[in-house]
């Protein structure tokens, strides 16, 4: 009893042939053409349209226009994810694969002059840009260099 309570009630329905709408009972109507096929309608105005052989794929608000244009979410086609390309590293015809990282492991450390070296040098540029940044009391910033004359615009004439 409780089951037929919950069941849900389940309308055929049928697409109309110009815009592809559901029709539902009791609505549309059955057009045959001359070469005998029937053709289902849901509205006056697509009976109309579709009389006056236009293409349903130029309209707007049709369904065959919003798949023509990948507007309408179709379900049925999902987008597949795209894999990420795994790097494997592989042995070159001269070396093997050890040799090869044990090459990039010998590369890696630096010895401990040319790092003391490069930290030195650092400090010294940021000891210059501290210097630079302090300007002269009183000194006036001067102008760049400037495209136009001081009495003109600088558009077209």
């Amino acid at each position: 009893l409780l089951r037929n309570y919950f069941a849900k009630m389940v309308v055929k329905t049928e697409l109309c042939a110009f815009s592809e709408y559901r029709i539902y009972p009791g609505h549309g109507v059955k057009y045959v053409r001359k070469d005998g096929q029937p053709v289902t309608l849901g509205s006056a105005k697509a009976r109309r349209l579709l009389n006056n052989r236009k293409k349903p794929a130029k309209l707007m608000w049709t369904q065959a226009w919003r798949r023509l244009n990948k507007k309408a979410r179709d379900d049925g086609a999902v987008k597949r994810k795209a894999r990420k390309a795994v790097k494997v590293q592989r042995a070159i015809v001269g070396a093997s694969l050890e040799d090869i990282q044990k090459k990039k492991q010998a590369t890696k450390p630096k010895n401990a002059a040319t790092e003391a070296a490069l930290k030195e040098v650092k400090e010294r540029a940021k000891a210059a840009k501290k210097t630079n940044a302090v300007r002269p009391a009183g000194g006036a910033s001067i102008p760049k260099n400037q495209k136009f004359a001081a009495g003109t615009k600088g558009g077209r004439r």
